[in-house]
């Protein structure tokens, strides 16, 4: 999937509102792919855009929370599942952070709250705000450029997906755009649905919506999700010596859980929800072969290691497949 022309320089300032961005991304277009348009939304944000870019970015954004009537729509659609689970008391003590935040750092508190509830983002704010200003930039950043490559998504689906009209002046094809909402929300590691083939039930009482490990699948060659790849998910629990590049010995792995990704590429529960997830090597393995017979990967396993520091932070780990390639990122 192909955007049809280059992009405007005003359209790209709805996805970033950095100038310099979008005259960057839009002097980059047309793109053959979404997977190609990422790219280089990634490489010009980080690489291009300079502190005072960032700033003007930020600046284009409503604080978390906020129901004012000049929010933008799709600012209201990444923040529909926080504002919707705030509840008097979180909207008030959620305002007074977003001002504490802001007399801190001298800018909104960024987040992509796409998915997110009103009690998660909070804790992120209040955790957030005891970074360095440096630090926090850098945060600020990233969040960012998870908002950028959503609604680059969408720009990208909207503009490939574009209503054309017929000699009578008909409509003949529909704006898709929600479904790629949808789809880029799981690219962005999107709370997962439980599916009936999770590996165990939530057990005992937890802080935590979702279990530590999560992941999806995003079939890049089609811009589309990635249904009913068997999904597994392993522990290294052997005494030896733990899995490396010296020691590919395979058989100390155990299997915490499987699943099948549903319509949205999704996988469901692979493990318990517990507050500390164990330290220790983990192997995620997709079955790409029923998905893609004719591809070069009859499966994919990755192999990450979180450490003793790491056991109460979240671990989002998409696959971004095509026949011929793939590539992965720790999300969030």
């Amino acid at each position: 999937m192909a955007t049809l022309r280059p992009l405007a320089v005003e359209d790209v300032l709805r996805v970033n509102g950095s100038r310099r961005f979008a005259t960057a991304l839009a002097a980059a277009s047309p793109f053959a792919s979404l997977a190609d348009a990422l790219l280089a939304a990634r490489r010009i944000w980080l690489n291009e855009v300079d502190v005072n870019g960032w700033l003007e970015a930020f600046a284009a954004h409503p604080a978390i929370g906020t129901t004012s009537p000049s929010v933008s729509k799709w600012s209201k659609e990444e923040q529909s599942a926080a504002i919707s689970t705030a509840t008097d008391s979180t909207a008030q003590e959620l305002a007074e952070w977003n001002a504490r935040y802001r007399g801190k750092f001298g800018f909104v508190f960024m987040i992509c709250a796409s998915g997110r509830t009103a009690p998660e983002v909070l804790a992120e704010l209040k955790r957030r705000y005891a970074n360095r200003p440096i630090v926090e930039l850098e945060g600020a950043a990233q969040e960012e450029l998870k908002i950028t490559e959503l609604r680059l998504a969408r720009l990208f689906s909207s503009e490939a997906a574009a209503p054309t009209t017929s000699a009578e002046g008909q409509i003949s094809q529909p704006d898709k755009a929600a479904d790629r909402m949808r789809i880029i929300g799981a690219h962005l590691g999107a709370l997962p649905k439980p599916s009936a083939n999770k590996a165990s039930q939530t057990t005992g009482s937890s802080n935590r919506t979702r279990p530590p490990i999560t992941t999806h699948v995003l079939d890049t060659a089609l811009g589309s999700p990635a249904s009913g790849i068997e999904v597994h998910l392993e522990m290294w629990k052997a005494a030896s010596s733990p899995p490396s590049f010296e020691n590919k010995d395979f058989n100390g792995w155990t299997t915490l859980g499987s699943s099948i990704t549903n319509n949205d590429g999704r996988s469901g529960q692979l493990m318990d929800i517990v507050d500390n997830v164990a330290p220790g090597f983990y192997r995620i393995s997709f079955n790409t072969s029923k998905y893609a017979p004719s591809g070069f990967f009859p499966y994919v396993s990755i192999i990450f290691e979180i450490k003793k520091s790491q056991t109460t932070e979240h671990f989002h780990v998409p696959l971004l497949h095509s026949p011929f390639s793939f590539t992965t990122y720790r999300g969030s």
